[in-house]
């Protein structure tokens, strides 16, 4: 395989989620899914893969840690089945989810359209519930009062 297949599936991704810009989605390889920016990357000692880059938000003042073990644990007990793993963007601090995901035959753009929607959720989750929380909905986390949403 080679680029060419990543350039089929964001093109194909790129129609399923009714974006007409396709050229400049390839270009700039970002696009704006359910409010998150997400970077689909393809690198050339590894064509035959795409990493999916979710950017979830900042973590407020004061809760680094904390988020940096849910995380931890995260990674842990959800993500590690889905080749995906949840960190920290070194140049803004942000919280992301990077995705591998195998460019075989089986992946196409409404497959990728329906991981971007899947982990959109998850977005949501870590935002609502964990980033953006209230200060006694965070207390609850950081003492371990919650439920992991399924992967």
């Amino acid at each position: 395989m080679s680029t060419q297949r990543y350039t089929d599936v964001v093109t194909e991704l790129c129609h399923e989620l009714s974006i007409p810009a396709v050229d400049h989605v390839l270009k700039t390889r970002a696009i704006v899914v359910e409010g998150f920016d997400v970077i689909l990357e393809n690198y050339d000692d590894d064509p035959d893969t795409m990493y999916v880059h979710f950017q979830y938000g900042i973590v407020t003042g004061g809760r680094t840690l904390t988020v940096f073990r849910l995380m931890l644990e995260a990674n842990i007990t959800i993500y590690a089945q889905d080749q995906a793993q949840m960190g920290v963007d070194e140049g803004t601090g942000g919280i992301i989810l990077l995705a591998r995901v195998d460019l075989n035959d089986d992946i196409d753009g409404s497959w990728l359209a329906d991981l971007l929607a899947h982990y959109s959720e998850h977005g949501r989750y870590w935002r609502d519930n964990i980033l953006q929380t209230t200060d006694e909905m965070f207390e609850q986390l950081a003492q371990g009062s919650f439920l992991w949403i399924r992967a």
